[in-house]
Order: C-alpha cells, then sequence, then structure tokens
C-alpha cells in the first residue's frame, strides 16, 4: 500500500532498497496514487500547473548553483548574474531557492512526463555533487553542502542570530530527496546521504539540551525529511536524527492538548508538526499522531480565515482577535502549503469529509488564487485587509519562501483528488482529471467544469469487470447532499460515517457516474465577529471586485514581499442587512458563473462578486461588516 506523505506521494519503501523498515501496518486506512498516476485536464489547475512549467524551465540553472559554487571554491572565471532577492549573495537564505526548485522540478516531471524536467535536475544534481567534493577543501566538515558557510550552523548552536540555516538545509535535502523519489537518480541519494552524515556530526556534538536550545532557531521540517529518509535507507541513525528534530518545548504542550500558540511564528511551528506525522507513521507512537491531529484541529478549524490560511504578520494570535487581523500582511502561502501537507497524513490515518473539506477551501481560495494568472508569479501573502491587492514576487528578484513553495504548490495538484484502500476509490475532489490504476486494470476519467458547473461525470474504462465501492465525497458545503446517477439510473446517495457516499457494485468498461453538487450561496461569520462574514458560492469564497483605481504602476509585482503594506485604501465596503436578506439580494450575473451582484445593500457602493481565486490585479474585500445603515441608526 502506498501511504501519503507529502512531496513524496510515492511510496519511499517501496522506492526504496529491501533493508527499508516500513511503517505499522496499521497506522494509515487508505493510500495514494503515484502523480505518474494522475494526469489533469482543462481546468484552473491545468492552466496553473503549466504556467508554473514554463517559470521552471525558464530559470537558469548557472544562476541558481551560483552561490553554491561559491562557497565551494568551484566559481571559477565565467560571469554568472548572481539571483536577487532572498538568493542574492548577501542572504542568509540563500540556497532554498534551489532545494524548492529540484523538488518542484521532480514533481511537474511526475505530474507531466516532460523529460526537460527530469534532465534539469540531473544536471543541478551532479553540479552539487562536485560542489559537496570541494567543500571539503575550504574547510568545512565532510558531507557539507549549502551556498552559505558552516559558521552559519555555528551561530544557530550558540543561540546566537543568524536567520535559518537549517530551515534551508531542509529545502536542500528534500529536493535531492524528491529527485531520487521521482526521478529514480541515485546519485541524489547519494550526495543527500553524504549530507546526512554531516547533519549526524553536528547534532551528535551537542547534548540534548543543547539540541533543544537551537532548535528555538526555524528548521523547517528537518525531523520531516530525516524520517522520509529512513524510510527509504532503513539507517536507524535517520530515524534517530529526525527525532533529535522534535522541539520538545512545542511539542508537549500539544501532546497535553494544549493551544499555546498565540504569538508563535506560525510557519515556524507547522513543519515541526508534519515531522510529527511522519514519525507517527514509522514508529507508531501514539504521541505524535495525538499532537498532530491537535494542532491540525486548532489551526484548521479555529485559527483559518476564509481562504483557509492562518497568521497574521506570520504569527498565530488568540482566536477571539479576528476582527483586529484584517490586515495587509495575512495569510502566508508557505503556511497553508504545510497545512495541505498535514492534512495529507490526518485523510490517511483516518479519511474524512472534514479533513477534506479544509484541503478543498484552502485549495481554491489560497493556493489556486496565489498564482498571477498573466506570468505565474507568486504571492506571499494574501491580505485580508479590504480594499487591498495581491502583490506577486518577479521572475528573479524575489525568491521569497513562498516562490519556493509556490513552484511545487502548481506542480502536484494531483495529489489528492483520488486515494484508495484495498476494497475502495475515494473521489476527494472534483477537479477534471484522469487516473491510471494499473494494479486493478481500471482508467477512471473525471470530466468537469466544476465549480462553474455544480457536478461531474466519473467514466470507466476497466480491462475486465471489476468489483469496488466508490466511495465518493458529500462536502459539508452541499446542501442537501449528492444526487448519484449511474448509466443513468438514480441510485442512494447516502453517505457513511466518514461523510462518503458509497457505491458498490461490480463496474463495467463504459459505466458512466453522474454526480449532482449542489451549490448554494452562504455567508460565513469571522470568529468571533458575527456581524463580519464572508460570501461562499458552495466551496467557492466570492470577493468585491473593488476595481483598479489608485493601484501601483506595474502590475503589483515587488521585490520585497511587503513592499505595498502601507499603500492607501478606499473606504471599506459594507453591506446592510442581515445574513438571510443580503443573500437574497446578490443577483447573478447571466452569462457569467459564479459572479453576482449587489442589489441596493452595498455601501458606498453596490459591487461585483467573483470567485477569489479568479480575482488578481484589482483590490477586493473579503469580509464584509453587515448591518443597519448609518441613516437607519441615527446618523452615527
Amino acid at each position: 500500500m502506498k501511504l501519503f506523505f507529502p512531496g513524496l506521494i510515492a511510496a519511499l519503501i517501496l522506492s526504496g532498497p529491501a533493508s527499508a523498515t516500513p511503517p505499522p501496518a496499521a497506522v494509515s486506512q487508505v493510500a495514494g496514487f503515484d502523480l505518474t498516476q494522475v494526469r489533469l485536464l482543462d481546468s484552473p489547475f491545468k492552466q496553473a500547473q503549466e504556467l508554473d512549467r514554463q517559470y521552471l524551465l525558464s530559470l537558469d540553472p548557472d544562476r541558481l548553483l551560483l552561490m553554491f559554487r561559491v562557497t565551494s571554491g568551484l566559481w571559477g572565471f565565467t560571469y554568472t548574474p548572481a539571483l536577487g532577492g532572498w538568493e542574492s549573495p548577501g542572504s542568509g537564505l540563500r540556497g532554498h531557492t534551489l532545494g524548492h526548485y529540484l523538488s518542484a522540478c521532480s514533481l511537474m516531471y511526475a505530474s507531466t512526463g516532460d523529460e526537460r524536467l527530469k534532465a534539469r535536475t540531473a544536471q543541478l544534481v551532479a553540479e552539487l555533487a562536485k560542489c559537496q567534493e570541494k567543500m571539503v577543501e575550504q574547510g568545512y566538515h565532510p558531507g557539507y553542502l549549502s551556498a552559505f558557510p558552516e559558521s552559519f550552523f555555528d551561530l544557530v548552536d550558540a543561540q546566537k542570530p543568524v536567520w535559518a540555516p537549517w530551515y534551508t538545509m531542509h529545502k536542500i535535502m528534500a529536493g535531492l530527496l524528491d529527485v531520487h523519489v521521482h526521478t529514480g537518480n541515485a546519485q541524489a541519494l547519494d550526495v543527500l546521504q553524504r549530507l546526512a552524515g554531516w547533519v549526524k556530526f553536528r547534532v551528535d556534538r551537542l547534548t540534548p539540551e543543547q539540541m533543544q536550545g537551537a532548535l528555538k532557531t526555524e528548521h523547517g521540517g528537518m525531523n520531516e525529511v530525516l524520517a522520509n529518509l529512513y524510510a527509504v535507507t532503513g539507517n536507524p541513525d535517520h530515524l534517530r536524527l529526525a527525532q533529535a528534530f522534535n522541539h520538545q518545548a512545542v511539542f508537549a504542550p500539544l501532546a497535553r492538548g494544549e493551544d499555546r500558540l498565540d504569538g508563535l511564528h506560525a510557519n515556524t511551528q507547522i513543519p515541526k508538526i508534519t515531522g510529527a506525522a511522519r514519525e507517527y507513521e514509522l514508529t507508531g507512537r501514539e504521541e505524535y499522531r495525538d499532537l498532530a491531529r491537535f494542532f491540525w484541529r486548532q489551526v484548521a478549524l479555529q485559527r483559518s480565515y476564509a481562504i483557509g490560511g492562518d497568521s497574521d504578520d506570520e504569527h498565530f494570535f488568540p482566536v477571539t482577535d479576528f476582527a483586529r487581523h484584517l490586515s495587509p500582511v495575512t495569510a502566508e502561502t508557505c503556511n497553508t502549503y504545510n497545512m495541505l501537507k498535514l492534512t495529507e497524513h490526518l485523510f490517511a490515518w483516518a479519511p474524512s469529509v472534514e479533513t477534506m473539506d479544509f484541503y478543498e477551501r484552502a485549495l481554491y481560495n489560497q493556493i489556486l488564487a496565489s498564482q498571477d494568472p498573466g506570468t505565474g508569479m507568486f504571492a506571499y501573502f494574501i491580505p485580508m485587509k479590504p480594499g487591498l491587492f495581491k502583490t506577486y514576487s518577479t521572475p528573479d528578484n524575489s525568491f521569497w519562501c513562498c516562490v519556493g513553495t509556490g513552484m511545487e504548490n502548481h506542480a502536484k495538484y494531483g495529489e489528492m483528488i483520488y486515494a484508495h484502500d484495498a476494497a475502495s476509490l475515494y473521489v476527494n475532489l472534483f477537479i477534471a482529471s484522469e487516473l491510471a490504476w494499473s494494479e486493478r486494470g481500471l482508467v477512471l476519467r473525471q470530466e468537469t467544469a466544476f465549480p462553474e458547473e455544480p457536478a461531474t461525470r466519473l467514466r470507466f474504462q476497466a480491462r475486465q469487470p471489476l468489483t469496488l465501492t466508490l466511495r465518493v465525497r458529500q462536502p459539508a458545503w452541499c446542501q442537501p447532499g449528492i444526487t448519484v446517477k449511474v448509466n443513468g439510473r438514480v441510485v442512494e446517495a447516502a453517505p457513511d460515517a466518514s461523510g462518503y457516499v458509497p457505491i458498490s457494485r461490480e463496474w463495467q468498461d463504459g459505466d458512466l457516474v453522474e454526480i449532482g453538487l449542489p451549490m448554494t450561496l452562504r455567508t460565513e461569520s469571522l470568529p468571533g465577529a458575527p456581524k463580519i462574514v464572508a460570501i461562499f458560492d458552495g466551496p467557492i469564497l466570492l470577493a468585491g471586485a473593488m476595481g483598479t483605481g489608485g493601484l501601483p504602476a506595474g502590475g503589483q509585482y515587488a521585490t520585497e514581499q511587503q513592499q505595498y503594506r502601507g499603500w492607501p485604501t478606499p473606504p471599506e465596503p459594507t453591506l446592510i442587512g442581515e445574513p438571510a436578506g443580503i443573500l437574497a439580494a446578490l443577483k447573478p450575473v447571466s452569462g457569467e458563473p459564479l459572479t453576482f451582484k449587489t442589489e441596493g445593500i452595498g455601501r458606498p457602493r453596490d459591487l461585483t462578486l467573483i470567485p477569489f481565486y479568479r480575482l488578481h490585479h484589482q483590490r477586493y474585500t473579503v469580509y464584509w461588516p453587515t448591518g443597519q445603515a448609518p441613516e437607519a441608526a441615527g446618523g452615527r
């Protein structure tokens, strides 16, 4: 069975050597499909994937390698212009993008079969191997590989100011592992194991107390990547090292069911918890499972905005204070990337509509919404401040963390559309795609224009009759429930305890399942502020389009992620009335799916509402204050 683990949906334990130690069999109930088995069909997701592929192929490998070569003494005399932003020669995070890039190219290769991407990863790994060999001549300990000096890690050990060296190391290691898993590159695994040997040297020289002190500096998902490496190699040192990166100051309260997240840097915490989830799968230790579940529930269900993202100015805040945190710097996209990775683990342990409803919300309303549809560039923050706009990266002078995760986001949309166990096939997401389940002799083609049409069709191509339970997610937003037809005949559509509708039968070649997905308008209050609402049509967040007046010239692209933080905004739009009356006053715009206009209830004027994932290069509002008009309230 193939287990879920984010970015590595391919089964590591199946691709690794025979010595690898498999995780406990009872941990995961369902398995994911390899990205090579799912192909996107025409949809906004396919368009986003293609834009991302073009961007990946446009980047110059020599520029990504430059600071690795400089650090190792392999620079030579050939002029190569340095990248800008967080990859500039003076940046404390230089080198992280190359790790993301290796992951993104590997994922995109698996998702599309584009051999150019596989060749690109092989080229980069070969050059990194040369850098790793030369690092020793520069006085670095064997196995070291980075774009900055090893002395950065001395600062971490001494608990002195430095950006995030272990965070960057996680990205490099994860990229090498993705290259090995998704392209079969043995050299990538060799370089990675040498690098893991260097990690062992760094960790083993510290006492447990010193190591915990070092973990006060952001260290990404070091526990996750080392656990994933253990799943390939079976080397017990790799699991031990993963556990050494477990940050007990964060884990201990979560394991007790205590939420002490207020004030913490959000994206520092989420990868740690994903690492704990992976360690649970490899060890069966239930405390890892319990703290991961508790953290997910607190962040996904209590601490997230309507788009599925979380945090203000990169930090968690009290759940009672959402109304004070509709700011220009909300919902860092990296956070949502990492929350979706964590969600995949929880779903694998216990499939449920609750986890997949969150996944769908965040996928449509933040991840898809974070990519500029013209250039393929990426958003760092998604502002919740009314009247602001999205800011996008530049092609070669930004390279924020959310550029790196953005490269990966749009390369792996096929991860969670489907899943399976021994007797069932799960349809989790309503995205046009084709699944090739070769082990069962089945090709399933999902044909849909969802969400622009409230339906999807599943066509079976089977080599021979196949007994199987098809399980279709019945989302919470779908009221009164989905409808099902098999070969034109209505069948009962009653969800089971997990919220999925089971359809059991012997499937034949040519069978057609038609799923109706009723979508209705609804409001959702801002936590702690019932009079401030967001508006949805089914799972799709609708935003008020406020036009392009007063926007910065040049298309809202930036080298610095907070460049437009203080940009002036127009008066905040409000809606007059109670929620039920507000919905009644939203009128569909003829010929424009998922598009509505307010009629007589907007202040200072009525606005058009469109899907947030389609709204770019203009001002917007997501949250609307509601209530009486000023004149009806005595002029206040």
